[in-house]
């Protein structure tokens, strides 16, 4: 009889809780035909009533002893925290030759090479799932259902909280602040959103992914990396008038001068998969070779969400199932060529507000065409008394969208820098990029 699969837990909040009630059902073992208890624990309160049974667990007060306990197996790190103690009992865990099950997408992202190579070097197990995407399988399908497809390209909806605030703006026509207070009071959002609302907890998440796909080295200081602060309920107005969605998208392309990683609101077809997902929910669409994008849409977090894709992980090992964490061994992952931001092409949404004054069109369009900027479309709005966009102000600015074919950044931010200096425009342009379906 196979021995059970015995896991020390550190970190006992809505996820770790959530593990611990996954663990002692009966699905796990059922489906990896071997028991898996959890023998050890830590947190930072060891009083605290978390609502799970655990009597008859040890309590070890320090993590970095725990990772390391002859009595276990597996290490689950819930912590989070790009530095200690979760580096640390990660760290010691690997070295002590136990497998490690971790939803730590910030530590990974600055430390998962030297992590993996520790874990490849002790011939232990490395497994992330619940880091990027919750309970969406991203990682497994990128690694191991698509091991014989290259990659072109790998983007997303990774973030739930503006996913949220997006949303309730197109839907309720409500203003980003408006909205993101309303995130706040429902616990979508910190107290201090910027890590969410400015694109960086995309970003990491997306380094990952990109590292998995792409076969380089995890690199999140090489993406570009912009917010949704500045997204107005006049942009996803436009956007639904011209048949696009807005949706902050983590993504990364293939391209002749490197790998292009970046995050940024984009405006994404409306009769595309990732258009269709709402409120809090993630996305991933995979263009892989040979077959029709793929797009998973699940729970990107929340305690059962993530907790399932950890219980996953921990299945794996107690089925001793061990891959490589990024898909190959860390010494063939090659340091991704960063295609510079200037380079990238596509589409571009720009929102202009106009000196109302004779010849300001003449100048807008003169300085897009020195830079061979070609217009699929262009829309004038004047402001009417009440906001709305039926009868004219006098003098006042005037709302210009400009939809451009495809062009490259450089381009239109010289085309935009030369508009501003000839003083025909109020304020800063509004530019959003256009993600085309392939």
């Amino acid at each position: 009889m196979v021995a059970p699969l015995k896991v020390g837990l550190a970190g006992l909040g809505t996820v770790g809780a959530s593990v611990v009630r996954l663990i002692g059902g009966e699905q796990l073992a059922a489906r990896s035909g071997r028991k898996v208890e959890i023998v050890a624990v830590t947190a930072r309160n060891k009083g605290k009533d978390r609502g799970v049974d655990l009597s008859g667990t040890r309590w070890i007060d320090d993590p970095v002893a725990l990772a390391s306990d002859p009595g276990i197996d597996v290490f689950v790190e819930l912590m989070g925290g790009e530095g200690d103690p979760a580096k640390a009992a990660i760290g010691a865990a690997l070295k002590a030759k136990k497998s490690v099950v971790t939803a730590n997408k910030a530590l990974l992202a600055k430390h998962g090479l030297a992590l993996a190579e520790l874990a490849e070097r002790n011939g232990v197990a490395l497994n992330f799932e619940a880091a990027v995407a919750g309970a969406i399988p991203i990682i497994k399908t990128l690694r191991e259902g698509f091991a014989g497809n290259s990659f072109a390209r790998i983007y997303g909806i990774l973030n739930g909280t503006c996913n949220y605030i997006l949303t309730r703006m197109e839907q309720e026509k409500l203003s980003f602040a408006e909205c993101l207070k309303d995130a706040q009071r429902l616990g979508y959002a910190e107290a201090d959103p910027t890590f969410d609302v400015e694109g960086y907890d995309t970003a990491q998440k997306l380094a990952i992914l990109a590292s998995i796909a792409f076969g380089t080295r995890v690199d999140s200081d090489s993406i570009y990396v912009e917010g949704i602060s500045s997204i107005a309920p006049a942009d996803l107005a436009a956007a639904d008038e011209l048949g696009y969605r807005i949706k902050l998208l983590g993504v990364a392309v293939k391209t002749e001068s490197g790998i292009e990683q970046r995050v940024h609101p984009t405006m994404v077809p409306k009769d595309s998969a990732i258009a269709q997902v709402m409120g809090v929910t993630n996305a991933v669409t995979v263009d892989a070779e040979g077959i029709a994008p793929i797009t998973l849409v699940g729970p990107g977090a929340g305690g059962l969400a993530t907790a399932s894709a950890v219980v996953a992980d921990i299945g794996d090992i107690a089925r001793g199932l061990r891959v490589a964490p990024f898909g190959r061994a860390t010494d063939s992952l090659t340091v991704a060529g960063k295609a510079p931001m200037q380079l990238h092409e596509g589409g571009y949404y720009i929102r202009l507000l106009a000196v109302d004054k004779p010849g300001t069109a003449a100048t807008i369009a003169t300085r897009l065409a020195e830079q061979d900027i070609s217009l699929e479309s262009i829309v004038q709005r004047h402001i009417g008394p009440q906001g709305g966009s039926d009868a004219k102000t006098a003098a006042g600015p005037v709302p210009v969208i400009l939809i451009t074919y495809a062009t490259t950044e450089d381009a239109v931010r010289r085309a935009l820098d030369a508009v501003k200096a000839d003083r025909v425009i109020s304020g800063e342009p509004q530019l959003i990029r256009i993600e085309k379906n392939r």
